[in-house]
């Protein structure tokens, strides 16, 4: 987490921070199969408030037990162990023989080249995206896939990544859990609009009692659940340090009215993801299963790990892995309106639903939208196409998607540049490819 003020809880900062840092590593070497030291130089080391703690931050990696330890002055130690077909855990958060026996091998390597595009528009938009900047923050770039009338017609990937590179995508996931959602709102499971069905909010006299899945879903809850990067907010505690990641967040109290104010925050995302658990059942092994079956398997996703809380939901705000040209699969999901093959995924208007503007921020539904002003009134994706909306992940990680060019772009990177990740770039690159395709 980036942020660390150590004037107001050192012990709490510090310890999110070594659990922050060993998961990063445990993600970057085990799964990316990335070297330490990329990962720490990437990831870590440019983080906001981390010069602080460099000086007295050690990090170990041990292949053999693929454990990750990082402590700070001797304490505050964290260990990550990486488990093979399922991601990395914090001892809290360790699956058990059963998620294992449920998730899923990732695909053996494919023999496909990535995809090169003889248009020198479309090539030299990739190389400038992937190019570095004389000053300023580094991107980073990773992966980039552009798919147009579902086809991959470009690709390209930075030195040890490839077509088969499970990449973190951070927010992205929330999108996925929108898509989960969607499939058991189309199967007549749920209605977006019904009241949450949280245990700890049924009393009548419960303020919460009124919230709905949608207003979770478009961060319009009024849960005071402040998300800052800080170390010590509420979603820093969350993701760090408990177990029940959803039950925790399902505790905190009404700031604001629902459906009055809209403040990002992944908490909403965590109690979706507690109530995802209880629709299904099953537990982790009965969600990892009803994901493959009703959305993976279907779209060609073979490259994806998904990683649960202590309490056995998905940690949908931020730790599903996929490759990029599976996350561009997802994206053509939602261009094509929830089809695949013939088949419905997602309820008829469910991209609509996901892009509809909320309230007077540039979200929708899971996706940000290209509508809204920033507080100064200029158009935060001036440039964007006008129908283009996004999964945006932290560092970087985008999917966008724009109908009127039968378009779908994937960007991921170590963009470690807050607030927006090279949005600059992003741009760009969209609007220099969708200027080529027809």
């Amino acid at each position: 987490m980036a942020g660390f003020c150590l004037w107001r809880r050192p012990d709490r900062a510090i310890r999110v921070a070594t659990a922050n840092v060993a998961q990063t590593l445990c993600t970057g070497v085990f799964v990316e199969g990335l070297a330490p030291d990329r990962v720490f130089a990437e990831n870590i080391a440019p983080m906001k408030g981390m010069h602080i703690l460099l000086p007295r931050l050690h990090y170990a990696v041990d292949r053999d037990t693929r454990k990750v330890t990082a402590q700070w002055l001797g304490h505050f130690v964290s260990e990550v162990t990486y488990y093979p077909t399922y991601g990395c855990a914090l001892p809290l958060l360790a699956p058990d023989a059963a998620t294992l026996q449920a998730a899923h091998e990732v695909a053996t390597a494919t023999t496909d080249a990535p995809a090169t595009s003889e248009d020198p528009t479309i090539v030299g938009a990739l190389a400038l995206a992937f190019a570095e900047p004389a000053h300023g923050p580094h991107r980073n770039v990773h992966a980039i896939v552009v798919m147009h009338d579902g086809k991959i017609i470009a690709e390209r990937y930075a030195a040890g990544f490839n077509p088969d590179t499970p990449q973190l995508g951070y927010s992205l996931s929330k999108s996925v859990v929108n898509a989960l959602f969607g499939i058991l709102v189309k199967q007549g499971r749920l209605t977006m609009n019904m009241p949450a069905p949280v245990l700890a909010w049924q009393s009548p006299g419960d303020p919460r009692h009124r919230i709905t899945l949608d207003q979770l879903s478009r961060m319009v809850s009024g849960l005071d659940l402040t998300e800052d990067d800080s170390g010590f907010d509420p979603v820093s505690t969350m993701l760090f340090l408990k177990k029940d990641m959803a039950g925790y967040a399902a505790h905190a109290s009404l700031r604001i009215q629902p459906g009055q104010q809209w403040e990002y925050t992944s908490g909403n995302t965590l109690i979706l993801t507690g109530i995802l658990r209880d629709t299904v059942g099953g537990g982790a092994p009965g969600l990892i299963r009803f994901a493959h079956r009703e959305l993976f398997d279907p779209l060609g996703m073979q490259h994806v790990l998904m990683e649960f809380d202590g309490a056995q939901s998905l940690v949908g705000s931020t730790r599903i892995y996929a490759s990029a040209r599976d996350w561009a699969r997802f994206g053509q999901l939602y261009l094509d309106d929830g089809m695949i093959d013939g088949r419905r995924i997602l309820p008829e208007g469910w991209s609509a639903y996901v892009s509809r503007q909320t309230l007077d921020s540039i979200y929708g539904s899971g996706f940000w939208t290209n509508a809204g002003t920033a507080a100064d009134g200029s158009h935060i994706i001036a440039g964007m196409p006008g129908d283009a909306y996004f999964a945006s992940g932290l560092n970087g990680q985008r999917i966008v998607i724009v109908p009127s060019k039968r378009l779908v772009i994937v960007r991921l990177g170590s963009t470690v540049d807050p607030p927006d990740f090279d949005m600059r770039g992003l741009v760009r690159l969209v609007d220099d490819v969708a200027a080529t395709v027809h």
